[in-house]
């Protein structure tokens, strides 16, 4: 049996294991998540990184995160 997975790209975040808001964080991480699925689509869209960067983006001036866009 053959599956074709889809190359697609996807946030890295990289948050320190000690930093004492990691939970506030990866909650708001997911909300930003699950408002994507809500509207229909997937982490795997091709344009997932585009239509959230932003969102990711304000989140890390608030909590102290680092990311990449690795493409798997």
């Amino acid at each position: 049996m053959k599956a074709r997975i889809p190359k697609h790209r996807e946030f890295i975040i990289n948050l320190a294991e000690d930093y004492e808001k990691k939970d506030e964080c990866w909650a708001k991480l997911q909300e930003i998540m699950d408002a994507y699925k809500k509207e229909g689509k997937s982490v795997y869209t091709p344009t997932f990184i585009e239509d959230n960067e932003d969102q990711v983006k304000a989140l890390q001036e608030v909590y102290e995160f680092t990311y990449t866009i690795e493409e798997r």
